[in-house]
């Protein structure tokens, strides 16, 4: 895995080739998922996917996974959006909260934050102990395994944007009277608190990308990049998740 420090950030694509790589992309990424649910070839379910999305705040997440999406119907995917615990949630071990929320065979779930939340905001902010954040890397490579061999197909994203364009991004929705609700104290004072979150994030990547779900690291200063990479991402990642099982993809459409 590449680490952050040699993401190239500078990347970036014009508007027709974001649109012409996304129309290329995502029309596979719908043939996949039929396939993945049933619905074309042979009409067995095949093994369901799960796309996770982590990243700093502003990092682009919401604008991915639209495009992720975009063109499915909206019976066959689940978006989930994970904020912090209720008090009844707290109350049961960290990961029972996402259980009713993951995708069985031929079913796709998409998360907008997850467990990660343990190793990351909850380290950080001491909702987690020492005890309890330093077990997590293995409860959750253990999780992970355990739905790769039940037949998930898992698709991991970091969402990385520089401390520059996330200022931007933050004065631009400060600004947007329908944006603003985007942003909140929280997410000025995680900003402050980068040098902690990068030292939580590289331990978390580091003993966290596995073989049975890797980390993809999303360079995200251009949106236009980020949204391409995304789903191209995807796309390959279910294609040789298909083929782990022994399982062919469809043949690519002609156009």
């Amino acid at each position: 895995m590449t680490s952050l420090d040699d993401l190239d950030l500078s990347l970036k694509l014009s508007k027709k080739e974001e649109a012409d790589r996304l129309k290329v992309a995502q029309e596979r990424l719908v043939a996949l998922r039929l396939h993945l649910g049933g619905l074309t070839g042979p009409g067995e379910l095949g093994p369901g996917l799960l796309c996770v999305f982590e990243g700093w705040d502003a990092s682009g997440k919401g604008g991915a996974i639209k495009r992720l999406i975009a063109g499915m119907d909206a019976r066959h995917v689940r978006v989930k959006s994970f904020s912090a615990p209720t008090h009844d949630e707290k109350r049961h071990h960290y990961m029972w909260r996402f259980w009713p929320s993951l995708p069985g065979l031929g079913g796709m779930a998409v998360f907008d934050r997850s467990w990660y939340g343990r190793v990351l905001v909850e380290r950080v902010e001491g909702y987690a102990s020492v005890e309890e954040w330093s077990r997590a890397y293995e409860e959750i490579n253990d999780f992970e395994r355990s739905l790769d061999a039940e037949g998930t197909i898992i698709v991991k994203f970091w969402m990385h944007v520089s401390e520059e364009e996330q200022l931007k991004r933050f004065e631009k929705r400060a600004g947007d009277p329908l944006k603003t609700w985007k942003l909140t104290d929280e997410d000025w004072r995680n900003r402050d608190k980068r040098g902690p979150y990068c030292e939580a994030l590289d331990e978390m990547l580091i003993r966290t990308d596995t073989e049975w779900a890797p980390w993809t690291l999303v360079e995200g200063d251009s949106k236009k990049w980020a949204r391409v990479r995304v789903v191209e991402a995807t796309v390959a990642a279910v294609e040789e998740g298909l083929r782990k099982r022994n399982i062919e993809p469809p043949a690519l459409l002609e156009t």
